[in-house]
């Protein structure tokens, strides 16, 4: 008796083997076809989160782990994209808020961490999150899509790649307090096209590249601005008001100038003696501000909206969100 049993536990072995052998061709299929048709069907994210995760399972996937949502909400190549884009946050001196998932965490005993050093994680644990929104408008296949959702495919933004990353805030002051509401959605867009990629981030009510006065009547609503500059991977982000510029300028160090101006009087004596100057003086006089609050690209939580429930947009909140803002479906608009 002992020979049946071993054979017929043999031959249930192989048919499970086989069972999920078929589930993984089928769910290779489907990923495949969804792939080719878009991203318009019905159900479509469910049906890619459900197959990427089978092949996670069988260990039969490259883009497994964080990056699985961004493949079923995106396909790999803009999940790539996504990722490679996201940028380093640095804060500004002092501040303790944390871009946090509005799901679980809406106020500032959750939405706050340490004030200095690397930081992903908030008191409460929870995790640094951005949330991610992709508009493609690269192919004629692409514009059609992004047409039909919408979305503005005219003019210079033709051939392009947009993705923005918005971060949530429990709440927003400034002028020390007097000025306050209750929740804050601040972010920056990078822009990819055949001549380079860009980027700008949101100060108020338009966009900002560098920080300071040139930028202040952005930043108070008085003028909306384009602000794309070359991208440099890094998002700066201010204190209370959480407004934001991608490119910081370097500042003047005073210990630079006074050794420029004691190497030209050395550089002169030495000419008045007829001998070659020593050419000791620094390329720059300025320094890039020192930055002490970060969090890395690589340990920021990256949400797409485009895989959140009916539940979590219908969210209230004080001002408006990311998906009920123009520029969600025009890249290019100008006000946020």
């Amino acid at each position: 008796m002992g020979a049946p049993s071993q054979r017929a536990t043999r031959q249930a072995g192989q048919a499970t083997v086989e069972w999920v052998g078929l589930c993984l061709v089928i769910s290779l299929l489907l990923a495949g076809l969804l792939a080719a048709m878009g991203a318009n069907l019905p159900g479509s994210v469910l049906a890619r989160t459900i197959a990427l995760r089978l092949l996670c399972a069988a260990s039969l996937s490259s883009t497994c782990g964080e990056s699985g949502d961004l493949v079923a909400a995106y396909g790999p190549d803009l999940a790539g994209a996504v990722e490679r884009n996201a940028p380093r946050i640095v804060y500004e001196t002092g501040m303790g808020a944390l871009p946090v998932d509005f799901r679980s965490c809406r106020n500032l005993v959750c939405g706050s961490g340490p004030d200095s050093g690397p930081v992903w994680q908030s008191d409460t644990g929870e995790p640094t999150v951005a949330f991610v929104h992709v508009v493609d408008f690269r192919t004629a296949l692409a514009r059609t899509e992004s047409a039909g959702r919408g979305y503005d495919c005219t003019g210079e933004r033709a051939g392009d790649l947009y993705v923005q990353y918005w971060l949530y805030y429990s709440d927003s002051s400034w002028w020390g307090g007097v000025e306050h509401h209750d929740d804050d959605w601040e972010g920056m867009q990078v822009r990819i096209s055949p001549d380079g990629t860009d980027s700008r981030a949101t100060s108020h009510n338009g966009y900002s590249y560098d920080a300071g006065p040139l930028n202040w009547p952005s930043d108070a609503g008085v003028t909306h601005s384009a602000a794309w500059g070359p991208s440099t991977g890094k998002l700066f982000v201010s204190g209370g008001t959480h407004a934001g510029h991608v490119h910081e300028n370097r500042h003047l160090s005073f210990r630079r100038v006074g050794r420029s101006g004691a190497d030209v009087g050395v550089d002169a004596y030495a000419m008045a003696r007829g001998k070659r100057p020593p050419e000791r003086l620094p390329q720059r006089l300025t320094v890039p501000p020192v930055h002490t609050r970060w969090t890395p690209a690589s340990r920021l939580v990256l949400i797409p909206i485009e895989t959140l429930g009916t539940g979590a947009l219908a969210t209230r909140f004080a001002i408006s969100p990311p998906w009920q803002k123009p520029v969600y479906r025009d890249p290019e608009d100008q006000r946020t």
